[in-house]
């Protein structure tokens, strides 16, 4: 599993921006899922959904300043007490100390929060350590050495967590010399948020305004608001300014010494997306890289028939998408994640699925294919009816997310829940933090949106309010409240109501 990679940065789901042919070869030999979905699009309460087959608001890990609870249940256990070897090696980013330490794991290497792409801190075991080197390479080895040194006589259940492609975006120095040509530009980078609730212009996940000195392997200058805008209050690090004479900015490479100046503020908006995309996707291909030597290992080890392979990320992603990166909404990029399963035994090569799936599905599913019975607890629904190209004829086509971290210091993202079907996407913008960590003071107006995925895919036009849809939102609304009953999460809108905004 990688941390925020978008599906459009992957070779086979045809964005054709970069080229990932080890990352292909998954599905190019498995299946890949057009729609599967995030349940919370941010790092640590996806985790957790992954980890225990639960929603948030049941396993508690709500905001991204959550940590998870050692002693609660979840699937690693679960594989352990059926007699698999475990293993967590890469990004956690559930907790540090005893209390929310990996369990369920044989074994364990995982960095500390976000972690370090160069020379990172480790915590193995219960004991720190430096590893010089790449950490995409770092967690690969550590990867490969745990599965060499395994018990050959029992079957293993290994998550090998990538750090990558997580802002701040270093990559590898032999990337460094990758994508010299321009990236083509998404067509809603100077999207101006009508027709969509609020939270979007309010949010501060600009690439024009809001991506920092760092961010873009620039060098800061000294001095205060002059330089740029604190990225937090009380931050190191600023953000790129856009003063009115932009014949003003000088930006520095940090490493070659590079001076970069403009003439429009067009140039500069051009510079820094180009900056960014380019400084993503060297990260990924470093992650490619690695994916090719786990898929070689496994071919080396005549393990391949037999062994299972996903290939997933926490959750989307915006490169540039309605002019943001990061992620959080529930607008299409940042909610899809990339579903990519190999099972030779089971699944067809070169398959597609249509059906939407969720990332509390992928527990139940690990069990299921293990043989191993899905404790009543869990949410999700084992998919192996869909891998063997099957859709039971009760499968929920419904994904349900909900954001809880409302305006958190530096991104400004307003807490919302929805659902979405095939054919249209719901969204309730409730726009309150409950006092729970890494939120802020809520009250904004709340609103809803609606959106026709298939005649506005780009998700520009809210169609709430437009009377010729009144039938759809009933039904919308319905499986909203038929959705949060069934998982137990408590509404803030009244259920069996249709709402109107304004």
């Amino acid at each position: 599993m990688a941390d925020d990679h978008a599906s459009k940065a992957i070779g086979c789901y045809g964005a054709n921006i970069n080229d990932t042919p080890h990352i292909d070869r998954l599905a190019q030999e498995g299946m890949r899922f057009n729609h599967c979905y995030v349940t919370n699009s941010i790092c640590t309460p996806s985790r957790a959904s992954i980890l225990t087959g639960t929603y948030n608001h049941v396993n508690g890990v709500v905001t991204l300043d959550s940590k998870i609870n050692k002693r609660i249940p979840n699937v690693a256990k679960h594989m352990r007490t059926g007699g698999y070897q475990t293993a967590m090696i890469g990004k956690w980013h559930l907790g540090e100390g005893t209390e929310h330490e990996p369990s369920g794991f044989d074994f364990w290497s995982v960095v500390p929060g976000q972690g370090s792409y160069h020379d990172p801190e480790m915590i193995e075991m219960g004991q720190s350590r430096i590893e010089p080197g790449y950490a995409t390479d770092i967690i690969t080895d550590k990867s490969i050495d745990w599965l060499e040194k395994r018990d050959k006589a029992k079957p293993f259940f290994l998550m090998c967590h990538h750090k990558a492609p997580h802002r701040s975006w270093e990559c590898d120095e032999k990337h460094k010399h990758l994508y010299e040509a321009d990236v083509k530009v998404p067509e809603t980078f100077d999207d101006d948020y009508r027709n969509r609730a609020k939270a979007a212009a309010a949010a501060k996940m600009r690439v024009d305004a809001d991506l920092t000195y760092f961010d873009l392997g620039l060098a800061q200058p000294d001095g205060g608001s002059g330089v740029g805008e604190q990225m937090w209050p009380g931050a190191l690090e600023r953000k790129i300014p856009n003063p009115s004479d932009v014949t003003k900015v000088k930006l520095i490479d940090k490493d070659t010494g590079t001076v970069f100046t403009f003439k429009t503020h067009e140039e500069l908006r051009h510079f820094k997306y180009q900056r960014y995309i380019k400084r993503y996707l060297r990260t990924i291909a470093s992650i490619d890289d690695n994916v090719g030597r786990l898929l070689d290992y496994l071919d080396d080890q005549k393990l391949t028939e037999n062994t299972v392979v996903i290939y997933t990320s926490d959750q989307g992603f915006f490169l540039g998408e309605h002019g943001w990166f990061d992620k959080r909404f529930m607008y299409e990029e940042s909610f899809q994640m990339p579903f990519l399963i190999r099972y030779p035994r089971e699944i067809k090569p070169g398959t597609i699925c249509d059906d939407i799936v969720c990332n509390v599905d992928f527990a139940p599913t690990f069990l299921d294919i293990a043989g191993l019975q899905k404790p009543s607890y869990i949410q999700g629904k084992t998919i192996r009816k869909l891998l063997q190209g099957t859709t039971p004829p009760d499968w929920q086509q419904v994904a349900y997310h909900r954001y809880w971290m409302h305006r958190d210091a530096i991104h400004h993202a307003y807490a919302h829940y929805g659902v979405r079907d095939q054919r249209y996407k719901l969204i309730y913008w409730y726009n309150e933090g409950f006092d729970l960590p890494g939120t802020t003071e809520g009250g904004q107006p709340k609103e809803w949106e609606l959106f026709d995925c298939d005649k506005d895919p780009l998700e520009l036009i809210n169609i709430f309010n437009d009377p010729k849809y009144a039938d759809v939102i009933k039904r919308m609304i319905v499986q909203l409240d038929d959705k949060m009953t069934e998982i137990g999460d408590e509404p803030e809108h009244v259920l069996g109501s249709v709402p109107k905004n304004g």
